[in-house]
């Protein structure tokens, strides 16, 4: 089946049979959940497994086809966040109405100098999400979950997470009017820690890693103790993911409604790198972009890097790893969409790669020093990695390439704060000044 017929085929069915409820709710395009295994359909629900082969269920819809004139005029008259794109969306028509943090619309940064430095000479982009309302590409998922959790009734927004999805639940849930209570690593860095718990719900650090936390999510919610909660990232997980596609759609849209060459994204769950693919599947389904290839790569660090690990050694499985690494947004040691990203890079002719916490550090300084923009280290991953890439000659220089920044510096510090600081420490007069050599 061609990239166009995949993309815009909802099919002509829906099970009777539902993993959840089966109660009806308005979550505009969206028609059902489509199991990415099996194929099979089932009615709109909290749900996230298959239950006829245990495969992860997504968001299926009845794409908007036929007029991509007036799609597009409908897009660049919406709101500028990712409501503009509320047709694509799981999301109610009159979305942009109701109280919520409406992220998007970031920047796409034309990142020349830092082209320069790397020797792209077809254009270099940096997507910067370090503008959304908490600071990460976490509120384009959230907003999504919120306007789940709104529809099937919940009442407690929760997630597990390594930090920045702990705030954007926060933020999201206190402007939404919902509790909150959410779950991370107990060591995460202090400035997520404080992130999250400044919106005056409920954080609980879990002894353990990542993978532990998310293990106990999801025997929370088969609990009593859990009804009436709504994990962004488990039983609204197909909800919560599609977010990751408006990022998709910001980028050709900012570049004139164009796909780009290639793209860099950092993986973590990997579930941010296979909507992306999913949303530029459905930019072309309809008819908003011309179709032609496109490379995706992926970026780990060096310390939690099974999907890296797994392409190189040409497996189509993931290994698991116990992470360790400064990049901890990215420390996810059982990535459950790993297996998609694989065929994802592999399919498009792309690839995944590492780079050291080192390499990370100094691909943070780079960035800013060349382009003003101070990432965190999932950030300074992508660039690392972007310049490992073409360093190898697996990335080609001379096509355009975006890379994505997908949170701000100030929330990990403690990366670069031992090798960063003041250049000098002077008294107040001039002759200081000239002995520190700092004239010009």
């Amino acid at each position: 089946m061609s990239v166009l017929a995949a993309a815009a085929s909802t099919g002509t069915s829906t099970s009777d049979t539902s993993p959840g409820t089966s109660t009806p709710v308005d979550l505009g395009p969206a028609s059902a959940l489509s199991c990415r295994e099996c194929g099979e359909r089932f009615p709109l629900a909290p749900a996230f497994a298959c239950t006829s082969c245990f495969g992860p269920l997504e968001a299926a819809y009845d794409l908007p086809l036929g007029d991509p004139e007036g799609l597009r005029r409908r897009i660049e008259a919406g709101p500028p966040s990712i409501w503009r794109y509320a047709p694509l969306l799981p999301v109610p028509a009159d979305v942009a109405d109701k109280p919520n943090l409406a992220p998007g619309w970031t920047q796409l940064v034309k990142a020349d100098r830092l082209a320069a430095e790397l020797g792209v000479t077809g254009g270099l982009y940096v997507k910067d999400d370090s503008g959304n309302p908490t600071h990460s590409f976490k509120d384009r998922v959230v907003a999504n979950a919120v306007e789940a959790a709104r529809a099937f009734g919940f009442t407690t927004l929760s997630c597990s997470s390594t930090g920045n999805l702990a705030g954007a639940v926060g933020a999201a849930a206190a402007r939404a009017g919902l509790r909150s209570c959410v779950f991370i690593p107990h060591d995460l860095e202090q400035g997520k820690v404080v992130m999250a718990a400044v919106y005056g719900g409920d954080v609980v650090g879990i002894e353990g890693t990542y993978d532990d936390v998310n293990r106990f999510c999801s025997e929370l919610i088969g609990d009593p103790a859990g009804e009436g909660w709504g994990f962004v990232n488990v039983n609204l997980r197909p909800y919560y993911a599609e977010g990751s596609k408006t990022l998709a759609y910001e980028i050709c849209e900012q570049l004139g409604w164009r796909l780009p060459d290639q793209l860099v994204v950092p993986i973590a769950s990997g579930s941010q790198l296979t909507k992306i693919d999913k949303g530029l599947r459905e930019l072309i389904a309809t008819g908003l972009v011309e179709e032609k290839p496109y490379k995706i790569f992926g970026a780990q660090a060096a310390g939690c890097s099974p999907v890296s690990q797994a392409f190189k050694a040409g497996h189509e499985v993931v290994r698991p790893v116990r992470p360790d690494t400064i990049a901890k947004s990215l420390a996810i040691g059982n990535p459950a969409d790993g297996p998609y990203v694989l065929d994802i890079a592999r399919r498009t002719g792309g690839a995944v790669e590492d780079v050291s916490d080192p390499e990370i550090v100094d691909a943070i300084k780079l960035l800013a020093r060349t382009e003003g923009i101070f990432a965190e280290t999932a950030g300074g991953v992508t660039v690392g990695v972007t310049r490992k890439l073409i360093e190898a000659g697996a990335l080609d220089p001379s096509l355009t390439t975006v890379v994505l920044n997908t949170g701000d510096g100030l929330k990990t510090l403690d990366a670069v704060a031992p090798t960063t600081g003041p250049t000098a420490i002077i008294r107040p007069n001039l002759d200081s000044f000239r002995e520190a050599g700092l004239a010009s």
